[in-house]
């Protein structure tokens, strides 16, 4: 695989279509050994520095995209040219398009508060007519802690037998839960995805399509979530420049 290394992430460089189209291939593979996909944006990089169990996570995924263009840009920067930006909310409904040209897939959504996921399913069966929803879960705050309840819905993933699995639970939450439960997940594929369960769902709306192609998408959820996300998005501001010298002095010394 063709990988770069940035902040030390191993970042795949692909596209969308190259990434849609490794992701079909595991999927008619049929190998049920949980491949799974994390898309890192700025904040996760952030986090990615100070946590190790994070780094552990990073390490065993099967592919690694770039979620936004604060990395695409910094990667062009520094000489290591990624492609595009490939958004975990746009691999989702880009698989589910080129699965409708295809055989039919089975996917469980796992994440959004309470009746999020079944709106979205009802959604995604109406939208996407080969991609049928087999389970559907929205665990409640803290769940991770609870053993007893992360055996029962690790056995209702696998009772449902998806092709994909969905995870929404937000970054590092839903690396780390699939990280930890991957060998008893028995998945093809497991897609860290953040709010796109929400969106799909219409539970929330993502920034215009001329924002998120100009990376402007941050500063349209700055403003719809000004509390939770305004102060992650000027720390993420303030963090990028030191990050891009330590960057770029690791280069040189290479």
């Amino acid at each position: 695989m063709n990988r770069i290394q940035l902040f030390g992430i191993d970042i795949d460089v692909l596209t969308m279509p190259s990434a849609v189209e490794r992701l079909l291939r595991w999927i008619d593979e049929g190998e049920r050994s949980c491949r799974y996909v994390v898309t890192p944006n700025l904040d996760h990089a952030l986090l990615f520095q100070a946590r190790a169990d994070l780094r552990e996570a990073y390490a065993d995924a099967a592919m690694v995209l770039a979620d936004d263009w604060p990395l695409v840009w910094a990667s062009r920067r520094l000489g290591k040219p990624l492609p595009e930006r490939v958004a975990g909310s746009d691999l989702t409904p880009a698989l589910f398009s080129a699965v409708d040209r295809r055989r039919p897939i089975s996917v469980y959504l796992l994440g959004g508060a309470t009746g999020v996921p079944e709106r979205a399913a009802a959604r995604i069966h109406v939208r996407y007519p080969n991609v049928r929803v087999v389970g559907t879960a929205s665990p409640a705050l803290g769940f991770e802690r609870d053993a007893p309840y992360n055996e029962r819905l690790v056995s209702e993933v696998v009772a449902a037998s998806p092709d994909v699995l969905i995870v929404g639970l937000g970054a590092p939450k839903q690396e780390l839960w699939v990280y930890r439960h991957r060998a008893a997940l028995k998945v093809p594929i497991a897609l860290c995805v953040g709010a796109t369960i929400d969106f799909m769902a219409e539970a929330r709306q993502r920034a215009p399509v001329w924002m998120r192609d100009t990376g402007l998408e941050w500063l349209y959820r700055a403003g719809t979530e000004p509390r939770r996300l305004g102060p992650r998005y000027a720390k993420n501001l303030v963090a990028l420049p030191r990050l891009l010298a330590r960057e770029w002095l690791s280069t040189r010394r290479i």
